[in-house]
């Protein structure tokens, strides 16, 4: 009779193999393929999703159109991501770098759902005891709230029967087992069957999942990437730990759009929604200082407001240093090139750092005119003032071209009090009755804008 065999899978695509690779043939990473022990018993066995009866295919016309039934989870932030609530029968990944607030958060959204619907949390990484600490601390008390401390997929089916609850949080995915499978809780295959075994059941009877999923070294999912495409939403926890912001990010959405973010303010007792992140971000933006502007990007349907900063200084290395924080390197690294070649600035001898405040990340290039105005202000030490705000992308010539839905951020520039907006000519053509509206068709028009550079004198703004 044959014994356990040795296999290796890889954990970003799932590729098999007999034998042991530093770079997977599959997808060409590095490190990722994992010893997985799998049982002959094992290996014959009947997959869970084999066993699922088989479906006839229907003619499209005569397919009935659902109406998915949304719940509120009580928490808007959170309900905004999703598209407007968790879908009944739908699963949803969470995942996010240890100790950011995931277990934090699920505790809060089970605070808030429990009190109306039967809620069950399941936990394999903490005792009972310690999530009543968490759950007394953040001041939750659910009447419909059951708690869970499993890790057999088996049991966790059998007590979903019993329970019948119309949230399931499993936290985390990792620490889980399906005894169909002989490999360790974490693996490749243990992931891919637990999941599979969750899901649908989910999608069966009804109910939503969250599957919470660590992160690798790399900022990915850890487990197989076929996990992303399992789910119908993958949401992202991201923030600093040494900054109170976080933000929950959508990547997938099966359900609602994948641009939209919900601000979040970590606290003593708890994390606080932010429904007005723009005056949150710009609470602290420092006075008479070069280097500063701000600038309005879109989120999904929601613009925010944030700065951003750059500090050029002189260099004491041979080759100049560059960091970007919040903004994409080859980004800036482009806009220095073309403020070199189409102004004449030198920052071949200057240290570079671009910092955008609030932990945000900004990946449109509507950012690039207020990161240029930025450094331009930080190398001639001259400051922007402070009701300014800069939108617009920039192209290799220097030119300033439009960016969409214009009119929605030049308002919420003027609701926190934004008197000197710079867009686009393109976009500013509708507002030229406007006179908070400045329209530059080039980077040179910009630098050249009356009223805009000005000199450093103590605590008082001088037009030079």
């Amino acid at each position: 009779m044959k014994g356990d065999k040795t296999m290796y899978i890889c954990t970003e695509c799932g590729y098999k193999s007999t034998k042991w690779y530093g770079k997977c043939p599959g997808c060409d990473e590095f490190n990722t393929l994992e010893e997985t022990t799998v049982s002959e018993k094992t290996s014959r066995a009947v997959s869970p999703v084999i066993a699922m009866q088989r479906a006839r295919a229907s003619k499209l016309d005569v397919l009935d159109t659902p109406e998915y039934i949304r719940m509120g989870s009580g928490m808007s932030e959170f309900d905004r991501v999703l598209g407007g609530g968790l879908v009944s029968g739908s699963a949803v990944l969470l995942s996010g770098e240890p100790g950011i607030g995931k277990s934090t958060l699920l505790m809060q959204l089970c605070g808030t759902v429990g009190n109306h619907q039967r809620v069950l949390y399941v936990s394999g990484e903490e005792s009972g005891s310690q999530l009543k600490l968490r759950a007394k601390r953040l001041g939750v008390s659910a009447s419909e709230l059951f708690v869970l401390n499993e890790t057999n997929a088996g049991n966790i089916m059998a007590e979903i029967d019993d329970i019948q609850p119309a949230v399931v949080i499993i936290d985390s995915i990792q620490t889980v087992f399906a005894e169909t499978s002989a490999s360790s809780p974490g693996s490749v295959t243990q992931v891919r069957e637990s999941s599979m075994l969750f899901i649908n059941k989910a999608k069966a009877e009804g109910f939503s999942i969250i599957l919470v999923g660590h992160v690798n070294k790399e900022g990915g999912i850890a487990g197989p990437k076929v996990l992303e495409h399992m789910v119908d939403a993958v949401l992202y926890f991201e923030g600093e730990k040494q900054h109170a912001y976080r933000i929950i990010r959508a990547v997938k959405n099966r359900f609602g759009s994948t641009n939209e973010i919900g601000v979040f303010e970590m606290t003593g007792k708890g994390l606080c929604q932010v429904p007005n992140p723009s005056e949150a971000l710009l609470k602290e933006r420092p006075k008479n200082v070069s280097g500063s502007c701000a600038v309005c990007v879109m989120e999904g349907t929601r613009p925010i407001i944030t700065e951003i900063q750059a500090l050029v200084t002189p260099t004491v290395y041979a080759a100049p240093k560059r960091a970007a924080n919040g903004a994409d390197y080859n980004r800036v690294c482009l806009l220095l090139a073309v403020l070199e070649k189409r102004l004449g600035l030198n920052f071949s001898q200057h240290d570079v750092y671009i910092n955008v405040t609030g932990g945000l990340t900004l990946n449109e290039p509507a950012a690039d005119l207020a990161i240029c105005l930025a450094l331009v202000s930080g190398i001639l030490d001259r400051i922007l003032p402070n009701d300014f705000l800069a939108v617009g992308e920039i192209g290799l010539s220097g030119e300033c071209r439009s960016i969409p839905v214009a009119e929605q951020r030049i308002n919420e520039a003027k609701r926190l009090g934004f008197t000197k907006i710079m867009v686009p000519k393109r976009a500013a053509e509708p507002m030229k009755q406007d006179e908070s509206v400045i329209g530059v068709g080039k980077l040179f028009d910009a630098i050249k804008t009356k009223g805009i550079f000005l000199k450093k004198e103590e605590n008082t703004f001088k037009e030079e």
